[in-house]
Protein backbone atom coordinates (compact mmCIF):
# COMPACT_ATOMS: atom_id res chain seq x y z
CA UNK A 1 0.00 0.00 0.00
CA UNK A 2 1.15 3.53 -0.93
CA UNK A 3 -0.56 5.29 1.87
CA UNK A 4 1.01 8.08 4.42
CA UNK A 5 2.09 6.02 7.44
CA UNK A 6 3.47 6.99 10.96
CA UNK A 7 7.74 6.17 11.85
CA UNK A 8 8.00 2.81 13.62
CA UNK A 9 10.43 1.73 16.27
CA UNK A 10 11.02 -1.74 17.05
CA UNK A 11 12.60 -4.00 19.05
CA UNK A 12 15.21 -6.27 17.14
CA UNK A 13 13.22 -8.86 17.15
CA UNK A 14 10.49 -7.14 15.35
CA UNK A 15 7.94 -8.58 17.64
CA UNK A 16 6.83 -5.20 19.14
CA UNK A 17 6.24 -1.83 17.11
CA UNK A 18 5.60 1.15 18.41
CA UNK A 19 4.35 4.75 17.04
CA UNK A 20 2.38 7.85 17.69
CA UNK A 21 -0.80 8.92 16.32
CA UNK A 22 -1.14 12.60 15.89
CA UNK A 23 -4.63 14.19 14.88
CA UNK A 24 -7.66 16.46 16.74
CA UNK A 25 -7.31 13.99 20.15
CA UNK A 26 -3.47 14.99 20.07
CA UNK A 27 -0.39 12.58 20.10
CA UNK A 28 -1.38 8.84 21.24
CA UNK A 29 0.97 6.06 21.43
CA UNK A 30 -0.23 2.59 19.75
CA UNK A 31 1.97 -0.26 20.20
CA UNK A 32 1.93 -3.42 18.01
CA UNK A 33 2.86 -6.55 19.39
CA UNK A 34 2.87 -10.60 17.67
CA UNK A 35 3.23 -13.32 19.95
CA UNK A 36 3.62 -16.74 19.59
CA UNK A 37 0.64 -19.37 20.25
CA UNK A 38 0.49 -23.14 21.13
CA UNK A 39 0.73 -23.40 17.36
CA UNK A 40 3.72 -23.40 15.51
CA UNK A 41 4.55 -20.40 13.27
CA UNK A 42 1.17 -18.56 14.07
CA UNK A 43 1.20 -15.61 16.10
CA UNK A 44 -1.23 -13.00 17.33
CA UNK A 45 -1.44 -9.89 16.13
CA UNK A 46 -2.28 -7.35 18.92
CA UNK A 47 -2.68 -3.60 18.57
CA UNK A 48 -4.45 -0.63 20.59
CA UNK A 49 -3.44 2.29 22.46
CA UNK A 50 -0.47 2.23 25.53
CA UNK A 51 -2.15 2.33 28.67
CA UNK A 52 -0.24 5.38 30.20
CA UNK A 53 -0.10 2.81 33.37
CA UNK A 54 0.36 -0.20 32.78
CA UNK A 55 2.46 0.34 29.39
CA UNK A 56 0.52 -2.75 27.86
CA UNK A 57 -1.65 -2.64 24.95
CA UNK A 58 -5.49 -0.96 25.27
CA UNK A 59 -7.36 -2.88 22.51
CA UNK A 60 -10.79 -1.58 23.90
CA UNK A 61 -10.29 2.18 23.58
CA UNK A 62 -11.50 4.04 20.51
CA UNK A 63 -9.28 7.18 20.00
CA UNK A 64 -11.25 8.73 17.03
CA UNK A 65 -7.89 10.50 15.72
CA UNK A 66 -9.05 10.96 12.24
CA UNK A 67 -6.21 9.03 11.31
CA UNK A 68 -7.44 5.58 10.78
CA UNK A 69 -6.02 4.94 7.25
CA UNK A 70 -2.66 5.73 8.36
CA UNK A 71 -2.64 3.76 11.65
CA UNK A 72 -4.01 1.11 9.06
CA UNK A 73 -0.25 1.65 6.76
CA UNK A 74 1.41 1.26 9.59
CA UNK A 75 -0.18 -1.58 11.09
CA UNK A 76 0.37 -3.48 7.37
CA UNK A 77 3.81 -1.71 7.01
CA UNK A 78 4.56 -3.86 10.62
CA UNK A 79 2.92 -6.87 8.83
CA UNK A 80 5.51 -6.30 6.19
CA UNK A 81 8.59 -6.33 8.63
CA UNK A 82 7.71 -9.14 10.73
CA UNK A 83 7.17 -11.79 7.79
CA UNK A 84 10.23 -10.06 6.42
CA UNK A 85 12.09 -11.26 9.39
CA UNK A 86 9.73 -14.62 9.74
CA UNK A 87 8.65 -15.47 6.45
CA UNK A 88 6.43 -18.92 7.06
CA UNK A 89 4.62 -17.00 9.97
CA UNK A 90 0.81 -17.02 10.00
CA UNK A 91 -0.66 -14.11 11.47
CA UNK A 92 -3.78 -13.82 13.13
CA UNK A 93 -5.82 -10.93 13.71
CA UNK A 94 -9.44 -10.45 15.01
CA UNK A 95 -11.07 -7.34 16.89
CA UNK A 96 -11.62 -6.94 20.50
CA UNK A 97 -15.05 -6.00 19.86
CA UNK A 98 -17.11 -7.63 17.02
CA UNK A 99 -17.61 -4.08 15.52
CA UNK A 100 -13.76 -3.73 15.57
CA UNK A 101 -13.40 -6.67 13.88
CA UNK A 102 -15.96 -5.30 11.24
CA UNK A 103 -13.84 -2.10 10.86
CA UNK A 104 -10.85 -4.46 10.50
CA UNK A 105 -12.52 -6.44 7.68
CA UNK A 106 -13.70 -2.79 6.16
CA UNK A 107 -9.94 -2.09 6.17
CA UNK A 108 -8.68 -5.27 4.37
CA UNK A 109 -11.75 -4.90 1.74
CA UNK A 110 -10.56 -1.75 0.55
CA UNK A 111 -7.24 -2.49 0.14
CA UNK A 112 -6.93 -5.99 -0.89
CA UNK A 113 -6.07 -5.95 -4.72
CA UNK A 114 -2.78 -4.79 -3.10
CA UNK A 115 -2.96 -7.38 -0.07
CA UNK A 116 -3.86 -10.19 -2.14
CA UNK A 117 -0.42 -9.51 -4.38
CA UNK A 118 2.11 -10.22 -1.21
CA UNK A 119 0.08 -12.09 1.29
CA UNK A 120 -2.67 -15.03 1.01
CA UNK A 121 -5.76 -13.70 3.33
CA UNK A 122 -8.44 -16.06 4.87
CA UNK A 123 -11.45 -14.75 7.01
CA UNK A 124 -12.96 -17.30 9.90
CA UNK A 125 -16.83 -18.30 9.65
CA UNK A 126 -18.58 -20.39 11.80
CA UNK A 127 -17.93 -23.45 8.83
CA UNK A 128 -13.98 -22.43 9.16
CA UNK A 129 -11.43 -20.96 7.51
CA UNK A 130 -11.89 -19.51 3.85
CA UNK A 131 -10.00 -17.42 1.21
CA UNK A 132 -10.98 -13.45 2.69
CA UNK A 133 -13.34 -12.24 -0.20
CA UNK A 134 -15.31 -8.70 -0.12
CA UNK A 135 -18.68 -8.29 1.62
CA UNK A 136 -18.47 -11.44 3.87
CA UNK A 137 -18.51 -10.92 7.76
CA UNK A 138 -15.43 -12.88 9.26
CA UNK A 139 -14.67 -13.52 12.88
CA UNK A 140 -10.78 -13.30 12.79
CA UNK A 141 -8.50 -13.12 9.64
CA UNK A 142 -5.04 -14.47 9.26
CA UNK A 143 -2.66 -14.23 6.94
CA UNK A 144 0.49 -15.15 5.75
CA UNK A 145 3.59 -14.17 2.95
CA UNK A 146 3.22 -15.23 -0.45
CA UNK A 147 6.24 -17.36 -1.34
CA UNK A 148 7.22 -18.08 2.39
Amino acid sequence: MKLERYELTAEDSLMVFEFVSEGPKGSIRKLIQYGETNLKGLYNLAFGDVDITTGEINDSVNSNNNDSDKVLATVVATVYAFTEKYPDAWIYATGSTKSRTRLYRMGLTKYLAEITVDFELYGERPSGWEIFEKGVEYAAFLAQRKNA
